[in-house]
């Protein structure tokens, strides 16, 4: 995709060429180059994950500040349901919710409720497109753009219903203006807090000329840290809470699933996992499904780069919070014959955008894959990191596409190096014995 704008970047600074996140990258898209890691913007599919394993801290997610709020717009915060699980010993969504307030937004629109609604509007879709399976789950943003560059034929089956944090910043931005006629759009504030960058970069490549209605992302760990000393226990809470067992239950792997009431869905979470069971669906070789539900974070939501607390530890935290909730409190409005209503559709599902073609001509592609693979078979096949490349084959790929040499490769150099002395010691000895005979 031209013009992607992406929400993990690297402090060149603090990289020591380590390779770790060389290996963890699920589409090959880091290389190390003089000594430090570069990221390869077509592959790249924010998925965070070096972020998460980078022993140097050199990657970072690029969202807003808290600083960078406007103070004469009317803001409404977005809390991801993965926030209640960053904090211990809570007993009432409404605390958290009643610290944003308190923090300094005007009003506050849970992504849970909304992801309720994306629930029903699910139902729906599955009853008026019963043979278009399985369906995948859209809420997640890499698994999405992961789909458009990897799996083309798996572009369809993506649920075109916009994600949970999408409508609730819609429904967010009309409750605004309603309790307020006077608001126009330039006047509201829209903050998503988010566990992860992919969010932000939903945000900013909304699609082919749309605006997302999300105006800011802000990280999950950040707005935490800030509500610690804004979340009052001794004064009880504003009721404010307006949602269910299952929007709260989005924030972990499985829940959105669950929440379709289809017993033959599945759930995965983890990126290497992800890219297993899309290979498999891809192939044909997973069993009958219905729906798909994939998290590129490890346990769902709350495994995000952006927040606090470990995975499982939140995890157990919100299904304590689900306990005494209701099941869900909201429901998709009525859409007449239609499934789900056309505003919110995705105007535009993943399109395939291929980032590895050898080349744009057919017979030039091919010929290049030959090379490859013959290179390919001189190697080691050790996948060592040393060369700068992930593995062998991509270490070839890049050898051939002019983006390597095949020096770098340290074995090769080292046969290179172990001839050579061979050829020099064979040399010397001979001279030896030459000089030997002529005394």
């Amino acid at each position: 995709m031209n013009g992607y704008n992406h929400s993990v970047s690297l402090d060149v600074e603090k990289c020591k060429g380590c390779t770790t996140c060389l290996k963890r990258c699920p589409t090959e898209a880091i290389r190390i180059r003089d000594g430090h890691a570069v990221i390869n913007p077509a592959r790249c599919i924010d998925c965070g994950q070096c972020i998460i394993t980078c022993p140097h801290q050199a990657k970072k997610a690029v969202c807003h500040k808290l600083s960078d709020l406007p103070a004469d717009k009317y803001k409404v915060a977005l809390p991801a349901p993965a926030l209640f699980g960053q904090f211990e010993n809570l007993e009432e969504i409404d605390t958290v919710l009643q610290g944003l307030l308190d923090y300094g937004f005007d009003d506050v629109y849970e992504v849970s409720a909304a992801a309720e609604i994306v629930s029903d509007y699910t139902r729906r879709y599955f009853k008026a497109y019963p043979d278009k399976k399985p369906i995948i789950s859209s809420a997640c943003p890499v698994i999405v753009r992961l789909i458009s560059l990897k799996f083309p034929y798996l572009c369809e089956n993506v649920l075109p219903i916009l994600p949970p944090m999408e409508l609730a910043a819609m429904k967010a931005r009309e409750k605004a203006k309603k309790k307020n006629p006077s608001l126009r759009d330039e006047d509201i504030a829209i903050v998503f807090i988010s566990p992860c960058p992919a969010k932000a970069s939903y945000v900013n490549n909304r699609g082919d000329g749309e605006k997302s209605h999300v105006d800011y992302v802000v990280s999950m760990r950040d707005v935490a840290f800030e509500l610690l000393s804004h979340m009052s226990r001794e004064i009880p809470p504003i009721p404010l809470s307006h949602t269910g067992m299952i929007g709260i239950g989005w924030a972990s792997s499985g829940g959105e699933a669950r929440a379709v009431f289809n017993n033959k869905y599945l759930a995965a979470d983890g990126i290497e996992n992800v890219m297993r069971v899309l290979e498999d669906i891809d192939n044909g070789v997973m069993p009958d499904l219905d729906f798909v539900e994939l998290n590129a974070c490890t346990g769902g939501c709350v495994g995000g780069s952006m927040t606090v607390v470990n995975p499982f530890i939140a995890k157990a935290r919100l299904h304590s919070l689900r306990r005494y909730l209701p099941v869900s409190q909201n429901t998709a409005e009525e859409s007449g014959e239609q499934a789900v209503p056309e505003k919110y559709l995705e105007s535009e599902g993943p399109v395939y955008r291929p980032v590895s073609a050898l080349d744009s001509d057919r017979a030039a592609a091919i010929s290049k894959m030959a090379e490859i693979e013959r290179l390919a078979e001189t190697l080691p096949g050790i996948d060592c990191g040393s060369c700068g490349a992930p593995t062998c084959f991509s270490f070839a790929t890049d050898v051939v596409c002019g983006q390597a040499h095949i020096d770098d490769c340290v074995f090769l150099l080292r046969a290179q190096y172990n001839a050579l002395a061979e050829r020099l010691e064979h040399r010397e000895s001979k001279n030896v014995e030459t000089k030997g005979e002529t005394e």
